[in-house]
C-alpha cells in the first residue's frame, strides 16, 4: 500500500511517497503553492497517479501540542483535501521536520549550496517515515496522531 506524505508550506508543498510495503519513504517532488483548492487538486491527482491509498499531511503543532496559525492553515488545507479526494487523509505531527533535515545535511557534510536548495520534499519524506515507523510499532493505531 503506497502512501503519499505532505509537508505543506506557505510557498512550497513537499511531497514524498512510500514503497508498496509502506516501510520506506522517499522524496517525490515539490509543488509551488497556488491556492488551497488548486493545491489540494494537484496533491489528490498526484496521489491517484502514483497509486496511493492514503495521504499523510504533516501539521506543525506548537510545542505545547496546540494549533498555532501555521497549524490552522494546514488544517484548512487538510479539510479541502478531504472534501475532494476519495482516499483517507491523515494528519501527523511534523514538529521540527525541516530542522531535522537541515541537521542531517550538516552531519552528512553537505555543501552550503546543497543545503540552500528547497528541502520541502525531504521534510515530507521525514514526516512520512516517522508515520510509517509509528505504524510499524503500533499497527492497531490508525487514527490521526499528535505524535
Amino acid at each position: 500500500m503506497k502512501i503519499l506524505g505532505i509537508d505543506h508550506g506557505n510557498v512550497r508543498i513537499g511531497i514524498a511517497i512510500s514503497d508498496e510495503s509502506g516501510s520506506f519513504a522517499r522524496p517525490l517532488s515539490i509543488i509551488t503553492h497556488v491556492s488551497r483548492l488548486k493545491d489540494a487538486e494537484e496533491v489528490c491527482r498526484l496521489a491517484e497517479a502514483e497509486g496511493c491509498s492514503m495521504i499523510v499531511v504533516g501539521v506543525p503543532y506548537d510545542t505545547d501540542g496546540g494549533e498555532g496559525p501555521r497549524a490552522r492553515s494546514v488544517m484548512r488545507f487538510v479539510e479541502q483535501l478531504r472534501a475532494i479526494c476519495c482516499m483517507p487523509v491523515i494528519t501527523w505531527d511534523e514538529s521540527y521536520s525541516t530542522q531535522n533535515v537541515i541537521s542531517t545535511s550538516l552531519q552528512m557534510n553537505k555543501s552550503r549550496y546543497s543545503r540552500r536548495t528547497a528541502i520541502d520534499d525531504k521534510a515530507a519524506a521525514m514526516i512520512l517515515q516517522n508515520y510509517l515507523d509509528h505504524q510499524l510499532e503500533n499497527p492497531e493505531d490508525e487514527s490521526d496522531e499528535k505524535a
